[in-house]
């Protein structure tokens, strides 16, 4: 994918992110699971009993928050390597991601597998959706070469300020191989998130680094690239979405879970909310 030299030309994001990447783990919160049974039995042992059971047996669910129900479990997280890139229009690319609250050496080895996977597409940016896993995890390289520029990696991001200024680029997603076109966004944006970690910091990207990371950050709020697109612009490439759609029914044997033909009329794509 071509790339405008004044992108490239952007500061090395290690002169922001080395500094809080090398910083402790705070503030850590375990993860968990949808339910918390308590099962409370007789204190007598139903293995020394002559008669039947009378005591009853009383199940006890104890009710896990809202918040806690969108904190990722360890069957979320779980993940067989090599990794494989999921394909529009699967339902996976457009289901909620939760948020990870488990910093452990399965999350490294998960961004490395992302990393692994993302150069042997030739990509320069990567969601945890695009692989299968419904987890607001994301990694990066502008350089897009290992060893080479730096790799990012970014849990539970969360975007505080746009800038005014917005700015067009011909983008690809690895989801939507061969696929290219315009989309236009916030040349900056001002970031909260967490390390590999888990420390949490705020910084503010520009030019490339801002493109690849809200590119990947639109995915894991369930957002396609060519829901930012103009009616213009996606016509250009929706024989290409159609082709992906048919090529999803002859795989599975289901019908397309969306249809770029039944997308609602409009001029501009979705919003980009706080500037």
């Amino acid at each position: 994918m071509a790339v405008c030299n004044c992108f490239l030309q952007a500061p090395p994001l290690s002169r922001f992110l080395s500094p809080v990447f090398s910083r402790r783990a705070t503030n850590l919160f375990p993860g968990c699971g949808q339910l918390k049974s308590t099962v409370m039995f007789s204190s007598s042992s139903a293995a020394n009993r002559t008669g039947p059971l009378t005591s009853p047996v009383r199940a006890e669910v104890k009710r896990v928050s809202r918040k806690e129900s969108e904190i990722a479990s360890a069957s979320d997280l779980q993940f067989e390597t090599p990794l494989k890139i999921v394909e529009y229009p699967d339902p996976i690319l457009r289901a909620k991601n939760k948020r990870i609250g488990v910093f452990d050496e399965n999350l490294k080895n998960l961004a490395d597998a992302m990393f692994d996977v993302m150069y042997k597409t030739d990509g320069i940016g990567l969601s945890a959706p695009q692989v299968g896993l419904n987890v607001q995890l994301m990694v990066f390289n502008p350089a897009g070469e290992s060893g080479e520029g730096e790799e990012i990696v970014l849990v539970n991001p969360k975007i505080n300020k746009y800038s005014d200024k917005l700015v067009p680029f011909n983008e690809g997603c690895l989801s939507f191989p061969g696929i290219y076109a315009d989309v236009v966004r916030p040349q900056s944006v001002k970031i909260d998130a967490r390390d590999i970690t888990g420390a949490r910091f705020s910084i503010s990207l520009s030019r490339l680094p801002a493109r690849i990371f809200q590119h990947e950050y639109d995915h894991l709020e369930g957002v396609l690239f060519f829901d930012r697109m103009t009616d213009d612009v996606l016509d250009t490439i929706r024989e290409e979405l159609e082709a992906l759609e048919k090529k999803y029914e002859e795989k599975t044997g289901l019908p397309s879970p969306e249809k770029v033909q039944a997308r609602q009329k409009r001029k501009a794509g979705v919003g980009f909310g706080k500037r």
